[in-house]
């Protein structure tokens, strides 16, 4: 990130009534214009965590973020550049139904448009040009995805200044702090279920979204360090079974498995195996990649691969 830029994130909401897909635009009040949900990261956010937080913040509605549909980067009129990140979230009925919105100082209405208007109705090109991105995932028929969400551990003390088992190995104070910087991003993302290395590392990364959700970690040694070492992981398995289970899953486990988790993933949708898979597998500590899927055919391949690391 430079200096001078403003960070911002945000989201296409969706939903589908009577067979027919909608997406949201918000009224602003002062501006008096048409545009998407969005707002500038707070300190210490990651950007899932803000446009999660901000689309929560102007239309009362609580989503999980799907696919990435683009970036926006357009000057101020205090001539910084400001760079917007959004992703597409489908607005669930019991969410709409939960909100409190009401028109206020900020937003003076939310309004639900079928896509091929949408565009006419949005006073900003750059908006349009992310409403394109969103299209091209309806056309395709990938809209409604999952995700496999492939963590690695956060900060821990080297191996050469610890004495006893490898898998006792504890966080660092600063892991400690990534473990707890990376929950607002992991549950943006939907995170609902917990698989886990059983190292103490991986554990105690895990710990605290763990707490958040209120869900058990589930460990297997079959994502471990040690096993690998010893050639008996077996990351296949427990893709195979998170593939099928269509559902959101976060996947901790460490440097050296974590290629053999993405390689899995890929074989396991029917994906070209590609450099993208090195560059999503080289996480750094607390850093995690997010595998979309298509609910309606996993089989069809990797919809989207990001990643994300802590700014701690």
């Amino acid at each position: 990130m430079t200096e001078t830029a403003v960070y911002a994130a945000g989201g296409v909401l969706w939903r589908v009534v009577d067979d027919k897909l909608l997406v949201l635009l918000i009224h602003r009040t002062q501006y008096r214009d048409v545009t998407l949900p969005k707002g500038k990261v707070d300190p210490g956010e990651m950007l899932a965590e803000t446009a999660s937080r901000e689309i929560f913040e102007e239309t009362g509605i609580r989503v999980s973020l799907g696919v990435p549909v683009g970036v926006s980067r357009y000057r101020m009129p205090n001539k910084r550049q400001k760079i917007v990140h959004y992703w597409a979230a489908e607005a669930t009925d019991a969410a709409i139904r939960a909100s409190a919105f009401v028109p206020n100082k900020e937003i003076a209405a939310l309004e639900w448009v079928p896509l091929k208007k949408a565009a006419g109705r949005l006073s900003y090109p750059v908006d349009v040009e992310i409403l394109e991105h969103f299209a091209r995932l309806v056309d395709e028929g990938v809209l409604q995805t999952f995700p496999l969400i492939v963590l690695r551990h956060a900060k821990a003390l080297p191996r050469e200044e610890w004495d006893a088992a490898d898998a006792a190995r504890p966080l660092t104070g600063r892991g400690k702090k990534q473990a707890n910087a990376i929950v607002g991003p992991l549950l943006a993302f939907g995170a609902r279920k917990i698989i886990s290395s059983p190292a103490t590392r991986c554990v105690k990364t895990v710990a605290p979204i763990s707490a958040a959700l209120g869900r058990k970690i589930e460990k297997t040694a079959l994502i471990s360090q040690d096993a690998w070492e010893e050639g008996t992981s077996d990351a296949r398995t427990i893709v195979g079974q998170r593939v099928r289970a269509r559902k959101p899953v976060v996947l901790c486990s460490h440097g050296p498995v974590l290629p053999e988790i993405l390689t899995e993933i890929a074989m396991a949708t029917g994906t070209l195996r590609g450099s993208y898979l090195g560059s999503a597998s080289a996480l750094e500590p607390a850093a995690f990649s997010v595998v979309h899927l298509s609910v309606n055919n996993p089989g069809s391949g990797i919809v989207a691969i990001e990643t994300h690391a802590p700014k701690v």
